[in-house]
């Protein structure tokens, strides 16, 4: 049997591709990739070519609309760029070595680190990095003492004087079990963080806003063990989206929940951090938050669709 090889898809035409498709525009798109105009459209009238369908439709006034065709493409080839970027980072980005302490709510060591250790381990397998798990309250002191080299940190907790890089923003969300309906109970219980949480606090001022009467049933040290009473049951917490295990769901206004701020992420280098390991783990992080960001951002609008 006569086996038919697919053709190899050109890095640059899906890059061009995508510039177009995330930005609408083919005159934004060729000032990104440095070309002009016309080669872009060539770029993509030869992508179109070696796939066989229409990816674009242009619009009045220079508009970009997908075409079905080009919205099945989209996510595959900026997962393919993501691939391929990140293997040329790898034999090309000079190791380093050494040992670097990284201190994090215990929420974001959960969420986040896995794949940033796993990716950094790849690049940089010679480095020992120490994790420091507690509440962003505890770890600013750490940070200015020189106990860490960096910190992610939740908004409000960077020291002062000193830069913060954001990582994250988005908006928190009230987690309830998706088998009970705790949030009906009068006055809600809650299970929040310590009374130094940013959560905890943004929490409590909505509910007193909305004249909503509450009592604090459980606390817990991190994020993570306030977790634990609302799957049974016995409570709901404020959390993000993002950090939400399987039996837990969002509470919105429909469930009589009042409207939560968003919140931030950031990260603070030390200021005699050891270098150049740290900013080599910083710059990891910065990667693995955007990748985030990006997938939440196309899974909004997937769902807006």
């Amino acid at each position: 049997m006569l086996m038919i090889r697919p053709a190899t898809l050109d890095p640059d035409l899906l890059r061009a591709f995508v510039f177009i498709a995330e930005e609408r525009s083919f005159t934004r798109a060729a000032q990104l990739v440095g070309r002009t105009q016309s080669a872009v459209s060539m770029q993509v009238q030869r992508l179109e070519a070696v796939l066989g369908q229409q990816l674009l439709h242009r619009g009045r006034g220079g508009s970009v609309e997908l075409t079905r065709h080009g919205q099945f493409l989209l996510q595959r080839a900026q997962d393919m760029l993501a691939l391929n970027d990140e293997i040329w980072r790898t034999f090309h980005t000079p190791s380093v070595s050494g040992a670097v302490c990284l201190g994090t709510p215990d929420d974001y060591a959960l969420r986040f680190l896995p794949n940033v250790l796993k990716r950094f381990a790849e690049v940089h397998p010679d480095v020992e990095v120490e994790v420091v798990c507690a509440p962003s309250s505890e770890l600013v002191p750490k940070l200015k003492s020189g106990m860490l080299d960096l910190a992610l940190l939740s908004d409000g907790h960077q020291p002062d004087g000193q830069a913060a890089q954001e990582l994250w923003r988005g908006p928190l969300v009230w987690i309830g079990s998706d088998r009970h309906s705790t949030h009906r109970l009068d006055p809600l219980p809650l299970a929040l963080a310590s009374p130094t949480c940013c959560w905890r606090n943004a929490a409590i001022s909505q509910l007193a806003s909305a004249g909503r009467r509450y009592r604090v049933a459980y606390t817990a040290a991190t994020q993570i063990g306030t977790l634990a009473p609302v799957m049974a049951g016995l409570a709901v917490t404020v959390s993000p989206a993002t950090l939400m295990p399987l039996g837990l769901r969002a509470l919105g206004p429909e469930d009589g929940m009042p409207p939560l701020p968003d919140f931030q992420v950031v990260m603070v280098t030390a200021r005699e951090a050891r270098q150049p390991v740290t900013a080599a783990l910083a710059d990891y992080i910065a990667d693995t938050f955007g990748r985030e960001a990006e997938k939440a951002t196309r899974s909004s609008t997937e769902l807006a669709a």
